[in-house]
């Protein structure tokens, strides 16, 4: 039986008041400002390094600025004529379909295939796994213009390896095919360079969420009776899904922007049926030196990333709340 202890208050002195439970602690100014001083370097040296050259490439898509402005130090602004040259060309917009749909398809096909591979790896013996894992790592590791070289011989129309396979196996159309005659074919080839290097970090990234599941929900879901699909879709999802929406983003924004495989391939031919944005900013830019007209582009391009990146933060933030709920 626990026991009250009685305090004895001398006469006329008011008690002493009781102690406040749970009273919250009140950061003083100096503790409320030491985070942002700790940041403040970081986020100066970005400011410094992304946020000055955006605002010049804002700048400058306001300026005709060719070579002869350069060289003369002219600055001629010609407000918003650059963004209607860029928009009122048709070929601009064609260059722009054509963009998006080969980076929807390769974005797809990365994370499909990286998807395929973490749940295979999940499900292989640690030997096979080590090696499928050091894999992936070489293929992520080679250089872009090693692979790019690599994957020009394995596509050349007489020297080929895979023409030459097609043909043993009884394709005999394939012989002295042409996989860069035509824009479609030639981006499909870039697709799959680009699907060879990015599958391994989509790869690793599902994988870590997987190992991250409690090994006691596949048990509890095999004794369940819980099917292959089933398990997946009721204990692997919900681990990996803001992971997949991260790859996914990630995606977007490299092969959105993607140049050297583009550029290494066909220079964006053949008849420009391969160019891309990133490839036609450098044609007009650098190539074309129309600055101006190419820092449009860029910025355009910078606007539908922007877009990209509110679509993220908005589905992240009903991850977090359905996760919460």
């Amino acid at each position: 039986m626990s026991q009250t202890a009685q305090i004895v208050v001398p006469a006329g002195t008011p008690p002493p008041a009781p102690p406040r439970a749970g009273r919250p602690h009140r950061a003083g100014l100096g503790e409320r400002t030491v985070p942002y001083l700790l940041l403040a370097p970081a986020v100066i040296t970005m400011l410094v390094l992304l946020g000055w050259p955006a605002i010049q490439v804002v700048g400058i898509s306001f300026r005709r600025l060719d070579l002869g402005e350069l060289v003369r130090g002219e600055v001629v602004w010609v407000g918003l004529a650059n963004y209607a040259d860029v928009l009122s060309d048709p070929d601009v917009w064609t260059i722009t379909l054509r963009t998006v749909l080969f980076t929807g398809a390769c974005v797809a096909g990365t994370v499909l295939a990286g998807l395929l591979i973490a749940v295979l790896m999940r499900h292989l013996s640690s030997g096979v796994r080590m090696a499928v894992q050091v894999t992936l790592v070489l293929a992520w590791a080679t250089p872009i213009l090693a692979t790019t070289t690599v994957f020009q011989w394995i596509f050349d129309q007489q020297y080929g390896i895979l023409n030459k396979t097609l043909v043993k196996l009884g394709f005999d159309g394939f012989a002295g095919f042409s996989w860069f005659s035509s824009g479609a074919s030639t981006l499909t080839v870039i697709g799959l360079l680009i699907l060879w290097q990015a599958v391994p970090f989509v790869c690793f990234t599902i994988y870590a969420g997987l190992l991250a599941a409690p090994r006691e929900l596949y048990e509890a879901a095999s004794i369940d009776g819980a099917g292959a699909w089933q398990t997946f879709a009721t204990v692997s999802w919900p681990s990996i899904r803001s992971l997949v929406t991260l790859a996914t983003f990630l995606s977007v924004i490299w092969d959105f922007k993607v140049f050297a495989q583009v550029w290494a391939i066909r220079q964006g031919g053949p008849d420009g049926g391969s160019t891309t944005l990133p490839l036609l900013l450098y044609l007009r830019g650098v190539a074309g030196r129309h600055f101006g007209v190419a820092s449009a582009i860029a910025v355009l391009m910078i606007l539908v990333l922007l877009l990209l990146t509110a679509r993220y933060l908005q589905l992240l933030l009903r991850s977090r709340e359905a996760d919460v709920s």
